[in-house]
């Protein structure tokens, strides 16, 4: 009996598998293999009121801290690598309390990720300890005991019940709803390929009650059969599969194409400022810390400009495709052997 396909446009995995108040977790790291097309997606449709489990976050997480659609956000890095090593729309949501944010290691939000997985019921480790990640709160107790999305304690410190006297860090497990993955082949039943390094993607995929995967190419059942080494994600773990050429862009997808770096320059550049009103406070500041004149009529392009240019401007990510243009999303492919753009020589 033939599997069921799952392929779906856009639209309808979004609408189907994204609600408001979900708890979101997404493909990739930083710069690598983010599912920036099911994100601009997103924004287009209005879901709102997440809670965002990162690890390590990008420019895609950013953009819905940016709009607002984010009300609790657990993590450990957000940055786009060597662009912006502190995003800047996360980093002023925190500092202007717009956010409530939980901070734990990388490695140890890697195995809250594989716990979830497992199905374990928390996750014992020693890593931590010793740090102020043990002892400092993003959240307190008390709000958590209001926050259905997280658990009551951001940790417990326990005595290790095979080794009398030692302690370690019970943490919680992400408890996620949408897995939203992108990666490189998937056939219609949901299998899926992912070259590279797959960070904590096998475990969201396993782990989450929905998971949304695009893919750069998709292809049948038979084929991703072919050689059983290389599919990572089992298709009883997907529901919906959908065809995204330059799904991860601006971010790279290993083996297929780079980082875009004019974008990623870009976004940098505009995130500093949420709108005109944000940008002329920021730039009269700094004129003044200067002791120089402020030019009122100097433009700037913001964050409000960038969505409005590369997500609302445009219906959907083929628009955006044709917006980019073949030459300059050509220039960005990998060449075999190489594994990186011939313009990055």
């Amino acid at each position: 009996m033939a599997a069921a396909s799952k392929i779906m446009t856009m639209q309808q995995a979004v609408s189907r598998f994204v609600q408001s108040g979900d708890t979101l977790s997404f493909s990739g790291f930083t710069t690598n293999r983010k599912p920036y097309a099911a994100v601009h997606e997103i924004l287009r449709q209005g879901q709102t009121d997440f809670t965002l489990w990162g690890g390590p976050a990008g420019g895609e997480q950013d953009l819905l801290i940016g709009e607002g659609r984010v009300r609790i956000f657990i993590n450990c890095y957000t940055a786009n690598s060597g662009f912006s090593n502190v995003l800047r729309r996360y980093r002023a949501a925190i500092e202007q309390g717009k956010i409530l944010f939980e901070d734990y290691s990388m490695d140890v939000v890697m195995m809250m990720f594989h716990a979830a997985a497992l199905g374990l019921a928390f996750l014992p480790i020693r890593l931590m300890q010793g740090s102020d990640l043990v002892n400092m709160w993003g959240v307190s107790r008390e709000v958590r005991a209001n926050e259905p999305t997280l658990d009551n304690e951001k940790l417990v410190i326990v005595e290790n019940p095979f080794s009398p006297g030692e302690q370690v860090v019970a943490l919680p497990i992400p408890r996620i709803d949408c897995a939203i993955l992108h990666v490189q082949q998937a056939s219609p039943d949901g299998t899926c390929v992912i070259e590279g390094d797959e960070f904590g993607d096998v475990d969201m995929a396993v782990a989450s009650r929905k998971t949304i995967v695009t893919c750069e190419e998709i292809v049948s059942n038979e084929y991703i059969r072919r050689d059983p080494t290389r599919p990572r994600i089992f298709g009883a773990c997907v529901d919906a599969v959908v065809h995204a050429p330059y799904g991860a862009w601006p971010s790279q997808c290993y083996g297929y194409y780079d980082d875009d770096v004019d974008a990623l320059r870009e976004y940098d550049s505009a995130s500093r400022y949420y709108d005109a009103e944000d940008a002329a406070r920021i730039l009269q500041a700094e004129a003044l810390k200067k002791g120089i004149a402020y030019d009122p009529e100097k433009q700037v392009e913001t964050f409000v400009d960038y969505l409005e240019k590369y997500v609302y401007s445009v219906p959907d990510h083929a628009a955006l495709l044709d917006k980019l243009g073949a030459a300059r999303l050509i220039g960005l492919k990998n060449v075999p052997g190489l594994g990186y753009a011939a313009s990055a020589e």
